[in-house]
């Protein structure tokens, strides 16, 4: 399976933008290509809904698959920034992404998914930490432009899983995934909140939820409801199976968390 097979319905908003610059820079000559067709002098630096509508009219309405593909590039390009955070390239990490791109498309996607993520690591190492960071904040920013909170979620949801995959989570790697959440418009908090899951202490519970011991049961109630509205499993579905099995893996570990406290606090 060629490259363009499983990333080919990227088009949407990722030409003309960061991303699709990346993406060519790394692909080469397959994404290169689909990059030339829409870079017309109409959409050549134009960004967000004006690019995503134009590509559109060009390809036709963008799909579930082209959803799915735009996410897990995305994906990989965080997940290049988060990886090496720390300074070094853990297997298990890698693995994780692996599996992922394995379950979602095949062996062959999850060599190339590899091959796409080694790219990207030579890039950092070309142009240097400082620039390869401006540049994932840039595709942050096209990010948060063209995907919807939910997405958004569950793409910072991944990358607090990289983190842990090697059991050890640095702090340059908690820095590394805030500077990820507020680059794509989220709040630093989501990432406190996501490394809270899967802990079964009541302190971790409040943590989970995003309050403090000492909030109102009011509060408390408020901040569940939203967490659950905003990680529903259902808001990712048309993202992929893996992907979707994430949510609802997180969306329980809210629920556990809200029941620790409920219990505690006799509602």
């Amino acid at each position: 399976m060629a490259f363009g097979k499983w990333i080919g319905g990227i088009l949407g908003f990722m030409s003309g933008g960061p991303l699709g610059a990346l993406a060519g820079i790394v692909m080469g000559g397959v994404f290169d290509s689909m990059l030339d067709s829409v870079n017309t002098p109409e959409t050549q630096g134009v960004y967000g809904d004006q690019a995503s509508y134009r590509a559109r009219t060009a390809y036709g309405t963008r799909t579930d698959y082209g959803q799915r593909n735009s996410f897990l590039f995305s994906m990989l390009v965080l997940s290049s920034y988060i990886i090496k955070a720390d300074g070094k390239v853990m297997h298990s990490e890698m693995e994780l992404v692996r599996n992922m791109l394995r379950q979602n498309f095949g062996e062959m996607a999850c060599q190339q998914g590899d091959e796409i993520l080694r790219k990207l690591f030579e890039q950092q190492k070309r142009v240097g930490e400082s620039q390869f960071k401006h540049t994932v904040a840039d595709c942050c920013r096209q990010i948060a432009m063209n995907m919807d909170y939910a997405q958004r979620l569950q793409l910072l949801n991944f990358l607090v899983m990289i983190s842990k995959a090697d059991g050890h989570i640095d702090a340059t790697e908690v820095i590394a995934m805030k500077e990820c959440a507020q680059w794509m418009q989220m709040a630093a908090s989501e990432v406190d909140s996501m490394l809270g899951m899967g802990k079964n202490d009541l302190e971790s519970a409040y943590q989970v939820l995003g309050v403090s011991p000492n909030a109102s049961d009011d509060e408390v109630k408020r901040a569940y409801r939203r967490l659950a509205l905003e990680h529903h499993p259902d808001k990712v579905a048309t993202l992929g199976d893996d992907i979707r099995k994430a949510a609802e893996k997180k969306f329980q570990e809210i629920n556990d968390a809200k029941d620790k406290i409920w219990k505690a606090r006799g509602l």
